[in-house]
C-alpha cells in the first residue's frame, strides 16, 4: 500500500466533505446570519457533535483501532471478528442508554454550554438538542465501522461518509425552513431535522461495505449476550484504554464548553462567528491532520505489535514532513488571507460586512496554531499506537489550563473578543504537539531522519513567498461589501486565480528548491 497515494485519496473524499460541510455553513449564514437563534443552534449541535467527539471520534477510536490492529497482527481474521461483535454488543446498549438520558437531560446540557442564551434562544436549543441528540448514537456505531475498514484498509466509505450529513442538511435547510415558518416555527429547526436525517444516512451507508468483507457486527440484543460480550477480554482492554483516552478528549471538550461560554458572553453572534471560522480551519485539519491519522493509526499499532521499531520511527518522520510540507503554506494563508477567504465564503444575505471582520479575526487566530492543530493529529496515535493513553491525557489537562491562562490574557485583559479566544485555541494546540513530540523522542521510539534543517528552511522560503503574494492580492481587490451577480462573480474569480496562483507559486519554489512530492511515496 502506497501511504502517500492512501492519504491522498482520504484528503480527496475529506476535501469533498469539508466542501459540502463549507456550503452548509454558507447556507446558515445566508438563511440565518449570525445572531441569538443561530446561537442556540450552535449550542445544540455542539452537544451531540461534543459527545461524538469524546467518544466516537475520539475515546473510543483510540482505544479500539489499535487494539483490532494489534490483535488482528497478532491473533489472525477469526479473534478479530469475535472482537468486534463483542466490543459492537457493549457499545450498542451503552448508545441506548446514553441517547436516552440526553434526551431527558438537554436542558441542563444547553445551560453547561450557553447558560448566556436569551430564554426564546435556550428553549429553542433544548428542542433542538432533544432532536438531534440520538445523532451521537448513529455516529458512534459509524465510527465502529471506520475503525473495522481502516484496518482493512478500507479508506473510502470512511472518507466520504460525513458528505451525506452536509448534503442531508442543505437539503432541509432550503426544502424545510420556509415550510416550518409558514406552520409557525422557528425555521432554524429545519437544521436540527437535518442533522438526524444525516446520521441516519451515514450509518446505513456503512452496512453494504461491512457485508461486502464480511465483518458486519452481530449484536447480542439480549442482557445475557450483553453479559457475555461484557466479560471478554478484548471488551475489558478496550475499556480499560478509554478511561484515560476519555479523560483525555473530555478535557479538549471541556476546553470546547468554556470557550463557548465565553464566546457568548463576548456578545451575541460570537458564537457563531466562532464556528465560522472553525469551519475554514477544519479544511486543513481534515485534508492533512486526519488524513494522515487515518492512515498511520493501522500501521504505527501494527509495527508496534511486530516490534518493528525503525518502521514505526519511519512511519512517524514521514507524517511529520508530509505535516510541514502542507500545513505550514495553510496556516500562512489563514493568517495573511483570511479576510478574502471569509467575504467570498460568507458574506451574503444576513451574513454583514461587521460579520466577516470578526469571523476573520478569529481566523488568524487558529492560523497562528495551525501547525500545533495538525501535528497533534500526528504525534497523538504515535502514543495510541503503543497503547498509551495517559501521556497524551497528562499533556492536554496541562494545555487546558494554559489555554484558559491565555483566554485570561487575550480575552479578558487585552479584550480582542473572539479573536482572543481562536489564538488561545491554537496556542495551546502547538504547545500540545511540542510536548507530544518531546515524549516520543524521551522515550526512543521517534529519532528524526537526517535532513530536517534545510527541509524546514525550504519550506519556510517557499511559504514567505506564497504569503508575500497573498498580502498583494487581499490588499488590491474589493472584497467587502459589494452587492449583485457581477460583484459575487468577479470576487469568485479573483478568489479562485489568488488561490491558483499562489499554490503555483508555492511548488515552484519547493521544486527550484529540490523539494518534490515524489520523494514523499512510501510503502506500507
Amino acid at each position: 500500500m502506497n501511504l502517500l497515494r492512501t492519504a491522498s485519496v482520504v484528503s480527496i473524499f475529506t476535501l469533498l466533505s469539508r466542501i459540502t460541510g463549507l456550503v452548509r455553513e454558507q447556507m446558515v449564514a445566508g438563511l440565518f446570519g449570525a445572531n441569538a437563534m443561530t446561537d442556540a443552534y450552535n449550542v445544540a449541535f455542539r452537544i451531540p457533535n461534543m459527545l461524538r467527539r469524546l467518544f466516537a471520534e475520539g475515546a473510543f477510536s483510540q482505544a479500539f483501532v489499535p487494539a483490532l490492529a494489534a490483535a488482528r497482527a497478532r491473533d489472525g481474521d477469526d479473534a478479530t471478528r469475535h472482537l468486534i461483535d463483542a466490543v459492537a454488543t457493549v457499545l450498542l446498549w451503552a448508545l441506548l442508554a446514553t441517547c436516552v438520558l440526553g434526551v431527558v437531560g438537554a436542558p441542563v446540557l444547553v445551560w453547561a454550554l450557553g447558560a448566556g442564551l436569551s430564554a426564546p434562544a435556550h428553549e429553542a436549543a433544548v428542542v433542538m438538542t432533544r432532536w438531534m441528540f440520538p445523532y451521537i448514537g448513529f455516529m458512534s456505531l459509524v465510527a465502529l465501522s471506520a475503525g473495522i475498514l481502516n484496518t482493512w484498509k478500507r479508506f473510502v466509505v470512511p472518507a466520504v461518509t460525513p458528505v451525506l450529513l452536509n448534503l442531508a442538511s442543505l437539503a432541509c435547510g432550503y426544502g424545510l425552513a420556509p415550510v416550518l415558518e409558514r406552520h409557525g416555527y422557528a425555521p432554524i429547526y429545519s437544521l436540527a431535522v437535518g442533522v438526524m436525517v444525516g446520521g441516519l444516512l451515514q450509518l446505513a451507508l456503512q452496512v453494504p461495505a461491512l457485508t461486502k468483507i464480511g465483518l458486519m457486527p452481530r449484536f447480542a440484543l439480549g442482557l445475557s449476550g450483553l453479559r457475555r460480550a461484557a466479560a471478554d477480554e478484548g471488551v475489558r482492554q478496550v475499556l480499560r484504554k478509554m478511561g484515560p483516552a476519555l479523560l483525555g478528549v473530555g478535557v479538549a471538550q471541556l476546553s470546547l464548553l468554556i470557550n463557548t461560554q465565553i464566546a457568548i458572553a463576548v456578545g451575541e453572534g460570537a458564537a457563531s462567528w466562532l464556528t465560522y471560522a472553525d469551519r475554514l480551519m477544519e479544511f486543513p485539519i481534515a485534508l492533512l491532520g486526519v488524513a494522515l491519522g487515518v492512515v498511520l493509526t493501522p500501521q504505527l499499532a501494527a509495527s508496534t505489535a511486530k516490534g518493528e521499531t525503525e518502521k514505526y520511527s519511519g512511519l512517524l518522520d514521514w507524517g511529520l514532513r508530509l505535516t510541514l510540507l502542507l500545513a505550514l503554506p495553510c496556516a500562512v494563508a489563514l493568517v495573511v488571507f483570511a479576510e478574502p477567504l471569509v467575504a467570498v465564503l460568507y458574506q451574503r444575505g444576513a451574513f454583514r460586512a461587521a460579520d466577516v471582520t470578526s469571523t476573520a479575526h478569529a481566523v488568524m487566530g487558529y492560523g497562528l496554531g495551525l501547525m500545533g492543530l495538525v501535528s497533534i493529529k500526528v504525534l497523538a496515535p504515535g502514543f495510541y499506537a503503543r497503547q498509551d493513553m495517559r501521556t497524551p491525557v497528562r499533556i492536554a489537562v496541562g494545555v487546558l489550563v494554559l489555554t484558559q491562562l491565555f483566554n485570561a490574557i487575550f480575552v479578558f485583559g487585552l479584550q480582542i473578543g473572539v479573536a482572543g479566544l481562536s489564538l488561545s485555541i491554537g496556542l495551546g494546540a502547538v504547545v500540545n504537539a511540542l510536548l507530544l513530540l518531546r515524549g516520543l523522542r524521551r522515550l526512543g521510539t521517534y529519532t528524526p531522519e537526517a535532513g530536517w534543517a534545510l527541509f524546514l528552511l525550504r519550506v519556510l522560503i517557499a511559504s514567505a513567498a506564497m504569503g508575500a503574494l497573498q498580502w498583494w492580492l487581499a490588499g488590491h481587490f474589493a472584497w467587502v461589501g459589494g452587492k449583485g451577480f457581477h460583484f459575487e462573480l468577479a470576487r469568485a474569480g479573483w478568489m479562485a486565480l489568488s488561490l491558483g496562483a499562489s499554490a503555483l507559486l508555492y511548488f515552484g519554489v519547493l521544486l527550484l528548491l529540490g523539494v518534490k512530492l515524489r520523494h514523499f511515496a512510501r510503502r506500507a
